[in-house]
């Protein structure tokens, strides 16, 4: 099965609708005229997916004055969601249940492995929709949130 090709910079995102954690609807339609961070993560209650989304809930003030929702996103459900923000203490982030159709954003986007689970990565998306930013990290390499920050001032 040949893997789709990766989002690329300068490509409108096409919109979508995911649960979060807590089971609330998140569109992209009510992101307009604010950034997105899309933080892909492949699964819940792994390591470095912890870490990565303790990093957005940490960072949440400084991407707030960068005018960016940041969402961590994964094949995991909805319950299963919950469960983890609940033992991550993590309450100011939504976490988005990318679970059916099976990873479908992450397979729209060309970063859904063939084991079913998402690529490690972060997209930025601008305020007119567009895809600012891609990477594509190492499946244990826990992303660098300076990197994120500086490429939103830039």
């Amino acid at each position: 099965m040949a893997q789709k090709k990766t989002v690329q910079v300068g490509k409108k995102l096409k919109g979508f609708m995911l649960k979060d954690q807590n089971g609330r609807e998140f569109d992209t339609v009510d992101c307009a005229g604010k950034r997105v961070l899309l933080s892909f993560h492949p699964l819940a209650w792994t390591a470095v997916c912890a870490q990565q989304m303790q990093s957005l809930e940490k960072n949440k003030r400084a991407l707030d004055k960068l005018n960016t929702v940041a969402v961590g996103l994964s094949v995991d459900s909805v319950p299963c969601k919950a469960a983890w923000a609940k033992s991550l203490k993590i309450k100011n982030t939504r976490l988005l249940s990318d679970f059916w159709p099976h990873g479908g954003v992450a397979k729209s986007l060309g970063i859904l492995r063939a084991e079913g689970i998402s690529e490690r990565a972060n997209l930025i998306v601008d305020e007119k929709g567009k895809v600012i930013f891609v990477k594509i990290y190492p499946i244990r390499q826990l992303p660098d949130m300076a990197e994120i920050l500086t490429a939103l001032k830039a």
